[in-house]
């Protein structure tokens, strides 16, 4: 550690021990006070605070105070998202840009519409020649989510008008935020290859005419070359990522911020650092570090040993004693995910092309057995969700593991923007309750009070 910036190498046990006693708070009391922990209701539905129009999702209903398990939907304003991915693939376009349009906008383009949004997008691609020297190839980062956070922030020294909350320049400002995504991220991954990997500096400008998904290709690979295939292939990710409702922590984050009246930089840094986190858009990375961990600790082709390891890692006697099975389960969505659904099908078809279907067979087992595990042990329907597949697709079109979370903000800064604008309309501070668990105290004279670190 560079002692430069830290002078602290270690706390001592006593210390620790201190923090820990008075960090602690016992489950039993959030029974007696009646508060909703993690936002969820005894029944695991979610605790109602705020109203959008930008996406709902549903996966349950509820009927007597009981909650039903259903078929998972997803709709992008009022529009179901496989409603979406049908027509626009049919008419074999892309359709990252004309979801993004829809989510801001609340209306379907026409194809003028689109024509003229996708030149925009186009057209504001490019980065600030200072920007890109100072903000991203300098103070290189390990995890480019890290990275992202800190570009995002630095756009505000580069906006001549960064605190005005109006509805027009919030507009504005996320279509430069979401135009310039790919090269902050591109740029952002070369840089760590380059600083960490002893890669050689490979930097591409953007294709000014080209898509989201085409742009992202050719500027993360060091020959920029892509098929058409596999541009499509990434845009279908683009989409089924672009937004989840507001009940989402990353969404919700935004609406949190945003709420203080706060400028757009800060609200989608924000974002970022909630989606960073493994139990949320940090899974489809620790869903592959699993995968990884189950191959080279037991034999995975047998179903009988599989289940047996997955037992252990929800026991905490494996992987990373979490308890968790990355990939699985869904705060909202029951008996499916539709996200799942689509992604399962198109990793399934590279993995029969591209000879990977070993790989595929297995998170298809984890599927099906950790879903039966909960089933007969807990009584709880569980189905995978998103992350179980979306990091295997990236993978198989080439995508580096550090990059599959920064695709995800890719994806999302769409819907984070558009949620953003309804929380400025909405001109009201979120500022929820908390009970206070500390009794009455007394101030004890420096003198008399006996060391913690002794």
């Amino acid at each position: 550690m560079d002692q430069r910036f830290c002078l602290i190498d270690s706390i001592s046990e006593k210390l620790l021990k201190e923090v820990e006693k008075n960090t602690y708070i016992d489950n039993a009391l959030y029974d007696e006070h009646s508060v909703k922990r993690g936002l969820r209701n005894k029944n695991g539905t979610g605790v109602l605070v705020g109203i959008t129009n930008v996406a709902s999702v549903e996966g349950y209903t509820v009927e007597n105070g009981m909650k039903i398990p259903a078929n998972g939907k997803l709709y992008y304003r009022g529009i179901s998202i496989e409603e979406i991915i049908n027509n626009f693939q049919n008419e074999d376009r892309f359709g990252f840009e004309e979801v993004i349009f829809l989510l801001l906008f609340g209306s379907l383009p026409s194809r003028e519409d689109l024509d003229e949004f996708e030149k925009i997008l186009g057209d504001n691609r490019r980065l600030n020649t200072d920007f890109t020297q100072d903000v991203l190839l300098k103070l290189p980062s390990r995890n480019i989510m890290n990275k992202l956070q800190r570009a995002i922030l630095s756009m505000y020294s580069y906006d001549d008008n960064p605190d005005d909350i109006s509805l027009e320049n919030n507009i504005i400002q996320s279509l430069n935020i979401i135009s310039k995504m790919p090269m902050m991220i591109a740029y952002s991954y070369q840089m760590m290859k380059h600083y960490f990997e002893g890669k050689s500096l490979v930097i591409h400008n953007p294709q000014e005419n080209k898509s989201t998904a085409e742009n992202m290709l050719h500027l993360m690979r060091r020959d920029g070359a892509y098929t058409d295939l596999e541009a499509k292939l990434l845009d279908l990710c683009l989409v089924v990522h672009a937004d989840h409702g507001g009940g989402n922590n990353s969404a919700f984050a935004t609406h949190v911020v945003s709420s203080t009246g706060t400028d757009i930089y800060s609200a989608m840094a924000t974002a970022i650092g909630s989606l960073k986190g493994p139990k949320h858009g940090g899974a489809n990375h620790k869903v592959e570090t699993m995968k990884d961990d189950i191959m080279a600790n037991c034999r995975y082709n047998d179903k009988s040993e599989l289940e047996s390891y997955l037992r252990k890692i929800l026991g905490r006697q494996a992987f990373d004693g979490k308890g968790l099975i990355y990939g699985m389960g869904h705060a909202v969505y029951t008996i499916c995910d539709p996200r799942t659904t689509i992604l399962k099908k198109m990793a399934q078809e590279l993995a029969e092309d591209k000879g990977a279907m070993e790989e595929f067979e297995l998170l298809n087992n984890i599927e099906t057995i950790t879903a039966r595990i909960f089933k007969e042990e807990r009584d709880k329907i569980i189905s995978a969700n998103v992350d179980l597949f979306s990091g295997f697709v990236y993978k198989i079109l080439g995508i580096d593991r550090d990059l599959y979370t920064p695709m995800f903000a890719l994806a999302r800064m769409a819907g984070w923007c558009a949620h953003r604008l309804e929380q400025i309309r909405d001109d009201k501070i979120i500022r929820p309750a908390y009970v206070s668990n500390y009794r009455n105290n007394v101030y004890i004279p420096i003198g008399e009070r006996k060391s913690v670190t002794k």
